[in-house]
């Protein structure tokens, strides 16, 4: 039987918000701080000991710089999207919904991939 009182999700949303913290290089203090939430309670989230609403998910996503999406999907809040594979890749939406790249470089690589996609025209 699991320790966690909330369920494995709860666990899996912690230890991904870990993950994402370590990535970042950001102590517990300094996200909490950075999304404006206590550093007791961030700490009750990683351990799985609460369960956040969304707007607390969003203000983390924002924290460590991901999509708030991918929270929600970890915090079983939103389903994750099962598309089907279709002729050509969705580039842009991929690039989007990855939760290893900032704001920024998410701009960058569109700017980058939109500049390719003019010169080369479908034919």
């Amino acid at each position: 039987m699991s320790k966690n009182p909330l369920n494995d999700l709860g666990s899996s949303l912690g230890d991904y918000l870990r993950e994402q913290r370590t990535a970042a290089k950001l102590s517990l203090r300094q996200l909490s701080e950075l999304a404006g939430v206590s550093n007791p309670y961030l700490s009750q989230i990683e351990r799985g000991l609460k369960r956040p609403s969304a707007e607390i998910l969003q203000q983390l996503a924002k924290g460590l710089e991901v999509s708030a999406e991918s929270l929600y999907v970890k915090a079983g809040i939103l389903d994750a999207e099962v598309t089907p594979p279709s002729e050509t890749p969705d580039v842009r939406g991929a690039i989007a919904a990855d939760p290893a790249l900032t704001e920024r470089q998410r701009k960058t690589l569109l700017d980058i991939y939109e500049s390719y996609v003019e010169d080369n025209p479908r034919q």
